[in-house]
């Protein structure tokens, strides 16, 4: 067919043509924007990666835990909803650390020697707790089961190294010790409910925690430090700060009825 000849295709009204045209502007302004998230948040990706690095007694590939972790900030960024989310941040932070857990999980990282110990410091724990009311003091703690304190440290920081997940994150879905970030709008008013009394018990968990213990999660989750930056404030050292980090989300975790076995 002649192309002079053929027919031309009927021209939109011009109120059509402007919804195509605000909606082209609107799709590029959005990508425009979620490119601009992904590379503003990138540092998040990293940052979020060594944190979790910091638990692992084992030299871990950082790299492909950061290659999880980007993907999840793409993917997050194109996902966002304003209306339904947290602010970007936190939205990106949930997902990034997911995906990194996501990568984790499956490796072992307690020889099984292990397992067999803290059910005994578990059990010694649930003994004293019982008698006296109150989360007993390591020493105590260690003399019930009939090991030194460092013992007791050691073991407290390979049950971290194993499951830092139950309350570095408290669940899947959120983000370091959960009360520390706001609540995500898209769940559901009975997860919201459920979520604000684990808070409460966490927050009345944590008043009974040893001051530096205590000082030590505050700094760590909520001003976002590394250890070696709380060692520096709190004026010890890097591997002490690993021990009282570990020994309170073991005391943590007991008094919220999460197991770490």
């Amino acid at each position: 067919m002649d192309p002079a000849t053929t027919p031309l295709a009927p021209v939109p009204p011009p109120r059509a043509l402007q919804a195509l045209a605000t909606s082209a502007y609107a799709n590029q302004a959005r990508h425009t924007r979620e490119d601009q998230w992904i590379v503003d948040h990138l540092p998040l990706v990293r940052h979020i990666v060594l944190k979790v690095v910091e638990h692992m007694a084992r030299p871990m590939d950082e790299e492909d835990l950061i290659s999880a972790g980007t993907l999840a900030l793409v993917k997050a960024a194109r996902a966002y909803d304003p209306a339904k989310h947290a602010e970007f941040q936190t939205y990106a932070y949930i997902r990034i650390r997911g995906a990194v857990i996501d990568e984790l999980r499956g490796r072992s990282f307690t020889p099984p020697a292990v397992h067999g110990l803290l059910k005994k410091i578990q059990q010694a724990h649930y003994e004293i707790e019982s008698e006296t009311g109150k989360f007993p003091d390591d020493d105590v703690l260690a003399a019930r089961v009939g090991i030194s304190v460092e013992k007791l440290y050691r073991t407290f920081q390979e049950a971290r190294r194993q499951h830092f997940l139950s309350i570095h994150g408290m669940d899947e879905d959120r983000p370091s010790l959960g009360a520390l970030l706001p609540t995500d709008s898209g769940l559901s008013p009975q997860s919201q409910a459920e979520r604000q009394e684990l808070v409460k018990r966490l927050v009345a968990a944590l008043q009974e925690l040893p001051d530096k213990e205590r000082t030590v999660l505050v700094l760590y989750y909520e001003r976002d430090l590394t250890m070696k930056e709380v060692a520096e404030v709190l004026e010890v050292t890097e591997s002490r700060v690993s021990q009282m980090h570990a020994g309170a989300l073991f005391k943590l975790s007991m008094r919220l009825g999460r197991n770490v076995e």
